[in-house]
């Protein structure tokens, strides 16, 4: 998807016209349904014209034009991409990245300098560096460039910024991206970043090589467990962009640069559903214990965890542990200590298999950041759907102040999953009012396959035939239904039950005698016999399919005049349950963010059965022209 696409001498009459960021503006309406601020209105106009002002300069007459990009399977969007046929007569393409700054300064995160954007100084990418991701993104996820039809390049173009005011921008740390992706600057607009720019594309016959660009296919995405031994063994299989890749750096430079010092620090990283909280992780325990480093990856959830352990092998599965493994831990025994999905931290470490005499009072929270130099949380404050889970940016927060540890923050904002559709994850979040967003009615346009469907036998075979079409798929539910253990014989029963359709939950934990093809809990998410089950948000949660297929019960619904309401009665899950007559408010929170985990598990699309006629009603109110 792009905002402007044709051929460069459309873009310049376009741009000199001064027609093509209302162009923009509204097309960029028709996907998005709000519309785009000002400011970026203004910005687009003001960099284009400068970009077309260098084709025309450089007499790029026959080329090809796409603005503002969609990166496949993302919400990120590239700025510009030119393409024809390279000098050496090879079709070709090459990203500009525009940047309207006018000074830049350094920044104590490596690859990155600091510069006023967003009302403030913020630190963010060298343009080389995030134009490069970019084009490795591509190269990974686009078919047009993984099987060599169209070369690509990528280059930083800064149209306002003068070279001997801003020598941070070409110091010499840069040099190995600038190398690979150069950046130019004012001076540059008539001589190098025109002989670049001939030399990627000069030779034009843009038309077929743009054709070949917006046509090609989006590979399918690499889902995270299937490339993690890859990522732990330091061979990454993904690309980290933007504020993914700011905060990586921003913590792997913090343990270098502490390392053989006795003082702390805790890293907060913010991001929704599909952000990239477990690539960031993944990403930097692979880097650090690579070099050396006690770095350790820990989770609340055992499904991921066992899971990642059974991907990654023997070896490195010790480098993978819960939460509750850091009791009596020697202070600083772990250089960096990667706490992912850090929502579902407990209040202590005491399970029901604790004896008495090992039970402790220290608070889970203080147990991890004991244990570790450098304690990095990855975080969404709306995932929480136990009320045992204390995990919250507030109380990362209050113990950095109590200890006096230096906390920094990073929030993650491009969304990787839901097809890169932000408008799906901000209207789930706006249709159960857990925030406003603008997002109020779903496009049933959006590339993100979203639907309503009139029974669970439909939603049944809707995600069986995706997943008979090669796609990765599962139905989750509300637990709204009792979970019994394995029969004798190792089957299970068909506890989910909707008039003449029923299906069993996944395995119970601990289940050690099961028919042939029943995967364990902890495997229910990646082994192939996961389909015949239905998965719950314990054994969903940190895991993502192409499709979802979500059974929405009645412990949650939607009554006119009273707006979401929890029904803890059609609840079976007794620990979230417990507590509802005395705090109704807590339980419909806990209920409400069951569902938004369950909605947003899909990288392609999610289908949905609602039970409750009313609550039905309501959420197709929400979709346009439903």
């Amino acid at each position: 998807m792009d905002l402007y696409s044709g051929m460069s001498n459309d873009f310049i009459r376009d741009s000199q016209r001064g027609t093509i960021a209302g162009v923009m503006a509204d097309r960029f309406f028709q996907h998005y349904r709000y519309r785009v601020s000002d400011n970026e209105v203004r910005s687009w106009q003001n960099s284009l014209a400068r970009m077309a002002g260098v084709l025309q300069l450089g007499q790029f007459n026959d080329q090809g034009i796409i603005v503002e990009y969609k990166l496949p399977l993302s919400s990120k969007r590239l700025d510009v991409m030119i393409a024809g046929n390279s000098m050496a007569d090879v079709p070709s393409a090459v990203i500009v990245e525009l940047k309207q700054w006018d000074k830049v300064e350094r920044s104590e995160i490596p690859e990155c300098v600091s510069t006023f954007v967003g009302g403030g100084i913020r630190n963010v990418l060298h343009p080389s560096r995030q134009a490069s991701d970019y084009r490795d993104y591509l190269l990974d996820n686009h078919t047009s460039f993984s099987e060599g039809k169209v070369h690509l390049s990528s280059c930083g173009f800064l149209h306002n910024l003068k070279r001997a005011d801003n020598p941070v921008l070409f110091d010499a740390s840069f040099d190995s991206v600038i190398a690979t992706s150069p950046s130019f600057v004012l001076e540059d607009t008539g001589d190098a970043f025109v002989e670049f720019l001939s030399q990627c594309v000069g030779k034009g016959s843009g038309t077929e090589v743009l054709r070949e660009v917006l046509t090609g296919k989006e590979r399918p995405h690499k889902r995270l467990l299937d490339h993690a031994a890859k990522t732990i063994a330091n061979e990454p299989a993904f690309i980290l962009l933007d504020e993914q890749r700011v905060a990586f750096n921003r913590v792997r430079s913090l343990v270098r640069t502490r390392q053989g010092e006795h003082s702390k620090g805790i890293v907060l990283v913010h991001g929704g559903p599909g952000t990239g909280k477990s690539l960031i992780a993944l990403h930097l325990l692979a880097d650090l214990a690579a070099d050396g480093y006690v770095a350790v990856h820990a989770t609340g959830s055992k499904a991921f965890t066992e899971t990642l352990r059974k991907t990654v092998g023997k070896r490195a599965a010790t480098l993978m542990k819960y939460f509750n493994n850091f009791v009596g831990a020697n202070s600083g025994d772990i250089d960096v200590l990667i706490c992912d999905e850090a929502h579902r931290i407990r209040k202590t470490s005491n399970n029901q298999f604790t004896k008495a005499a090992n039970r402790s009072t220290v608070p889970q929270i203080e147990e991890i950041v004991n244990a570790s130099k450098m304690s990095v949380f990855l975080i969404d404050d709306q995932q929480v759907v136990r009320p045992s889970e204390v995990g919250s940016s507030a109380l990362i927060k209050e113990i950095a102040e109590k200890n006096g540890i230096p906390l920094y923050e990073h929030f993650l904002e491009a969304q990787f999953r839901c097809n890169g559709s932000d408008g799906y994850i901000n209207w789930v979040a706006n249709t159960l009012e857990i925030e406003r967003t603008a997002n109020i009615l779903w496009d049933v346009n959006d590339p993100f396959e979203m639907k309503l469907v009139n029974s669970p036998q439909d939603l049944d075979q809707m995600i069986r035939a995706k997943v008979d079409e090669g796609n990765s798929g599962r139905l989750v539910a509300g637990f709204c239904w009792k979970w019994s253990s394995p029969q004798k014989d190792g089957t299970l029963v068909h506890d989910v039950q909707i008039g003449e359709w029923s299906r069993p939950w996944n395995a119970k934990e601990g289940s050690s005698t099961l028919a042939v093809g029943i995967p364990k809990s902890n495997f229910w998410a990646t082994e192939s016999g996961g389909i015949n089950q239905v998965g719950c948000v314990y054994t969903a949660q940190g895991f993502e399919f192409d499709y979802v297929g979500v059974i929405w019960g009645r412990d949650l619904v939607y009554r006119p005049g009273r707006g979401w309401v929890g029904q803890a009665e059609f609840s079976e899950d007794s620990v979230v349950k417990r507590g509802a007559k005395s705090n109704p408010v807590e339980f419909l929170k806990l209920v409400k963010h069951t569902y938004r985990v369950l909605l947003t598990r899909g990288l392609k699309g999610c289908f949905i059965y609602i039970e409750d006629e009313q609550t039905r009603n309501f959420v197709m109110s929400r979709i346009e022209n439903a």
